[in-house]
């Protein structure tokens, strides 16, 4: 387990993130709710999922962040919600007990392809849940969605897609998955995505065009 976030966020390889903030630098749109406060609250459901030792219950803190009581009720609602549909859903329950949590990897000198143009880039991922006996993983979300509709739509419209395309190429796995948990009403909602399926391609698609573009801004490659 990686208990120094900063380890990761401060190396030097292309990650997801990466991609999705040449996204907004390229292809700029409309942006719904306070997207700072969405991560911040996140970051203290995903750590009290995956990074328990983060997280200091007598404080209500994650690291030095401080949450209010309020934010850390709803989180542990939400964390309860996640244990409960564990129980009608054993794959999530396996994934709770078995998986590795925060493990990032590596990918030096990826290969790509862009309108049957080569390049490569050294490439990373952090996963919220890996299951090595397997090799496949998968990613924990909050999300504003009530429903199951508005859980796809926000699939597409986050990139979620691309997100898992971007991991499952970089482990080189053919299957991965989503848990979102409603922040509106708890329910959990799930997504299992396989190689060549839709929801690969579309995300893989969105990546190739972004990782080019970020390639192509490379100072070397800038002549």
């Amino acid at each position: 387990m990686n208990h120094n976030p900063d380890e990761y966020y401060n190396r030097t390889e292309v990650s997801n993130s990466d991609l999705t903030a040449l996204r907004d630098i390229l292809h700029p749109r409309r942006q719904f709710g306070d997207r700072e406060a969405a991560f911040r609250f996140g970051t203290l459901v995903d750590a009290l999922i995956t990074e328990p030792d983060r997280v200091d219950y007598y404080r209500f803190t994650v690291d030095d962040v401080q949450y209010t009581d309020d934010e850390f009720l709803h989180a542990k609602e939400m964390q309860q919600a996640l244990r409960m549909e564990a129980r009608r859903d054993a794959f999530l329950a396996k994934v709770l007990e078995l998986a590795d949590t925060q493990r990032f990897m590596v990918n030096h000198a990826q290969q790509f392809s862009y309108c049957e143009y080569p390049f490569s880039l050294d490439t990373r991922c952090k996963w919220d849940w890996y299951l090595p006996a397997f090799g496949f993983g998968g990613d924990l979300k909050t999300t504003f969605a009530a429903s199951q509709q508005e859980f796809d739509e926000a699939l597409d419209f986050f990139d979620w897609d691309r997100s898992r395309a971007w991991y499952m190429d970089i482990a080189r796995s053919d299957r991965d998955f989503i848990y979102a948990i409603s922040k509106k009403n708890c329910r959990v909602f799930k997504k299992f995505i396989s190689r060549g399926d839709g929801t690969y391609n579309r995300g893989r698609e969105k990546y190739e065009e972004l990782a080019f573009q970020w390639w192509l801004l490379t100072p070397k490659n800038i002549a």
